[in-house]
């Protein structure tokens, strides 16, 4: 089941256009805090999303903007506002595609697939996870804060990731190691240690101090 991310204020239009969508076999996420969207779109780490233009605090090209930083998952813009102005600047912010409301259903649906098979019929990961506003972007390896962007190595990506699907617990060195080691790489004690120690400078240099916290005697968590 493919899941849909569609940032739309419009309630009637909303509830019409996903339980249209369910009925295709769509996993579809309606945003509920547009102050908010990007932490939405992290926790629900959707294949596709659907972006209105005129949206409360920020607009859809602001928001465009923000998941093309993090995702290269398709964006499909749904607006009345289609006029050619408009549909350039969809297109130049990094849409796939651009949809003139009012829309036919079943047209819609027909878009979605098509795009949904041209982007994933080769089994491409966009999965992002976010914490305190931190996107780990897993297909290509990186970190995103505050605007700044950080490429990771092989290892570092291992280590964020372990940690990002524990951010609740605390993770023990042993957990990391295996994890390491699943990667290929030879992992003991005093390696696990300088390569936290090496991701934690990398990520002071984005803003992102004290992201990782040493539990002594246990492990390290998310801060």
């Amino acid at each position: 089941m493919y899941r849909i991310f569609w940032v739309e204020d419009d309630e009637t239009i909303a509830k019409l256009v996903r339980r249209h969508l369910e009925k295709w076999d769509y996993d579809v996420h309606v945003v509920q805090k547009f102050d908010a969207v990007m932490s939405e779109f992290a926790s629900f780490d959707p294949q596709l999303v659907l972006m209105d233009i005129g949206l409360p605090f920020y607009n859809g090209y602001h928001w465009c903007t923000e998941i093309r930083r993090v995702s290269k998952g398709p964006v499909v813009f749904l607006s009345s506002a289609a006029d050619n102005m408009n549909i350039v600047m969809a297109v130049s912010m990094g849409a796939d595609d651009f949809i003139a409301k009012p829309f036919d259903l079943d047209v819609l649906t027909v878009k979605i697939q098509a795009i949904i098979r041209r982007c994933y019929d080769f089994g491409a990961n966009n999965s992002v996870l976010e914490h305190n506003g931190a996107m780990l972007n897993i297909s290509d390896a990186t970190i995103t804060y505050d605007d700044k962007r950080l490429e990771l190595t092989k290892n570092e990506l291992k280590i964020l990731q372990t940690l990002f699907d524990n951010k609740e617990r605390i993770v023990s060195r042993s957990l990391l190691m295996e994890k390491l080691w699943e990667s290929g790489a030879y992992v003991d004690e005093n390696t696990l240690s300088v390569n936290v120690n090496r991701l934690r400078k990398k990520l002071d240099s984005i803003g992102l101090e004290s992201f990782i916290v040493t539990k002594k005697g246990l492990g390290y968590r998310l801060g």
